[in-house]
């Protein structure tokens, strides 16, 4: 693997913002949003009754640590539909570059922007919703992680959903966190979920993340092992991530095999 040729990649995805900055609002513009809604959803919430549970430190974290999965799917997806819309795609591999590599590439774009954006947010919310994200503790680090390896499969296979049936299956992409969300207990416990679903949770690797999470901002009365959670979403993620990768790559080399490429670059 040559990593001057993954770096390139990741330069000309920031030569692109640079050209265009408008780039870089439509990923900030929702961030704030979203911290805005949900910090105000949280505060009203926290003043209703007699509530002696803290909303903010709950759903601000969740969001927060959400919006890092999101980031690192779709930045690795937007980057790859840069390449799809611009009729560049097959261009790189018409050079030495191999697939690995340019999927290193958007994986270090997916990186940079998701850094930029997660820095960004966790200041937001302290500077309008007095919120530590910190406060998490010494766990943040391996939830975060988790979430960064699942979200490098999300984008694996949303990047390779759109490769196998073409641009117009963009749309199927969008609405994945979403969905995932209702599945992982983003804002609510697993135990909430009908029974089905939380079967499917089992095997969702955020899943696990959130139910810690809650565990340990909000005092939960129910005991949840924080380290078994860790090791088995870690597990799943890195499984996922395996399986994934071998999917883009078999898309991939499918459609090298039968001259979809070209055709697929002309769409």
């Amino acid at each position: 693997m040559n990593l001057n040729r993954i770096y390139a990649i990741f330069l000309r995805q920031m030569f692109l913002i640079k050209s265009n900055p408008i780039r870089i609002a439509n990923t900030f513009v929702w961030l704030i949003l979203d911290i805005f809604q949900w910090g105000l959803i949280s505060r009203y919430m926290g003043t209703m009754g007699d509530a002696t549970f803290n909303f903010v430190s709950v759903i601000l974290g969740a969001v927060i640590l959400w919006e890092f999965f999101s980031r690192i799917e779709q930045g690795i997806m937007t980057a790859f539909l840069e390449d799809i819309w611009s009729n560049n795609f097959i261009n790189f591999f018409a050079s030495p570059l191999k697939i690995k590599e340019y999927l290193g590439g958007l994986v270090l774009s997916g990186i940079f922007n998701t850094v930029c954006g997660l820095s960004f947010i966790i200041i937001i919310a302290g500077l309008l919703f007095d919120y530590n994200f910190f406060k998490i503790g010494f766990m943040a680090l391996p939830f975060i992680l988790v979430l960064f390896v699942f979200g490098m499969a999300m984008g694996f296979l949303v990047s390779g959903i759109i490769f196998r049936f073409g641009p117009s299956a963009e749309w199927l992409a969008w609405p994945i966190p979403m969905m995932l969300s209702l599945v992982s207990g983003v804002f609510y416990p697993i135990a909430t979920l009908p029974d089905y679903l939380q079967v499917v949770a089992k095997i969702v690797p955020p899943a696990y993340i959130f139910e810690s999470l809650r565990a340990i901002v909000g005092g939960s009365d129910v005991t949840i092992n924080i380290s078994q959670n860790f090791f088995i979403s870690a597990g799943l993620a890195l499984i996922y991530l395996f399986l994934m990768y071998k999917f883009f790559v078999k898309i991939y080399r499918r459609n090298m095999n039968s001259g979809s490429l070209a055709r697929f670059n002309a769409e």
